[in-house]
C-alpha cells in the first residue's frame, strides 16, 4: 500500500493521538449501525426474507458501521475511503428505491432521476462554497443534498397520499437534520466537551438507517404495505 493512504487524520475532538483506541466514543458507537442492521434483518425475515433491495440496504448498513469503526480507529487515508464510500453506497441505493418504491416510477427514470440526483451531490460542496466560501460545517456540507433529499422524497409521498413512507421519511430528515447538527459542532465544542459530538452522528444516524430500512420493508414494491410488527 502507498505510503500516502497510511497517512494520519485528526478530524474530531475526541482523537488526541495516533493510537488505534485514541477515539473510544467514535469507534464504539459504530456498533448502533450494526444493531440498526440486525434489527432490519429480523423485520425483513418476518416480511417474508424475500424483498432483495431491502436486504441490500441491510448488507450495506452493516458495512457502513464497520467501516466508520475502520476509520475512527485507524484514522488514515484508506479507512476514510472505507468510512465514506458505503454511506455514499447507502445513500444512492436508498434514493433509487425510493423512486421505485415510494413515488412509483419506472426503472428507466428512476435511474436517470438517481443519476441527476447524485451529479447535484458531487457537485454541491462547490455550490455551497461560492455561496458560503470559508463555512466548512466541520466536513458535513457533503451531506445536506441527502436531507434535502429526505425532505423533498418525503413531501411529495405526503402530497402523493403514500402517508406511510411520507412520515417515515420526514422523521428521519428530522433525526438526520440533528446529527449534522452535531457532527458540524464537534470542533468547536472541544474545549467545553473534549469527547466531542461526533458519536452523537454515529447513533442518530443508525436511528435514521433504521426508520429508512423499515419504511422501505413495510412499504414493499407490492400494492399493499406489509404488516412488520415493532
Amino acid at each position: 500500500m502507498p505510503e500516502s493512504w497510511l497517512t494520519s487524520i485528526d478530524s474530531y475532538c475526541e482523537r488526541l493521538g495516533p493510537g488505534f483506541w485514541a477515539e473510544p466514543l467514535n469507534a464504539l458507537t459504530n456498533g448502533a449501525f450494526l444493531a440498526a442492521a440486525l434489527y432490519a434483518l429480523v423485520l425483513w425475515r418476518r416480511a417474508g426474507a424475500r424483498d432483495w433491495p431491502a436486504l441490500w440496504l441491510i448488507a450495506v448498513t452493516f458495512v457502513v458501521g464497520i467501516g466508520s469503526f475502520l476509520f475512527h480507529t485507524f484514522a488514515n487515508r484508506w479507512s476514510l475511503l472505507a468510512d465514506v464510500l458505503p454511506i455514499a453506497v447507502f445513500i444512492y441505493s436508498y434514493f433509487l428505491i425510493a423512486m421505485r418504491r415510494y413515488l412509483r416510477l419506472g426503472l428507466v427514470v428512476s435511474v436517470l432521476v438517481t443519476m441527476l440526483f447524485a451529479a447535484f451531490n458531487m457537485s454541491f460542496d462547490r455550490l455551497w462554497f461560492t455561496v458560503f466560501p470559508g463555512v466548512t460545517l466541520n466536513g458535513s456540507v457533503g451531506y445536506i443534498p441527502a436531507a434535502f433529499a429526505l425532505l423533498t422524497v418525503g413531501g411529495l409521498c405526503l402530497l402523493g397520499n403514500e402517508r406511510g413512507p411520507g412520515r417515515a421519511l420526514m422523521m428521519a430528515a428530522g433525526a438526520f437534520a440533528l446529527s449534522l447538527v452535531f457532527r458540524s459542532m464537534d470542533s468547536a465544542v472541544c474545549s467545553s466537551l473534549p469527547a466531542g459530538t461526533h458519536f452523537l452522528w454515529h447513533v442518530l444516524n443508525a436511528v435514521v438507517l433504521a426508520v429508512l430500512m423499515r419504511a422501505a420493508i413495510v412499504h414493499s414494491s407490492r400494492k399493499r404495505p406489509v404488516h412488520v410488527p415493532g
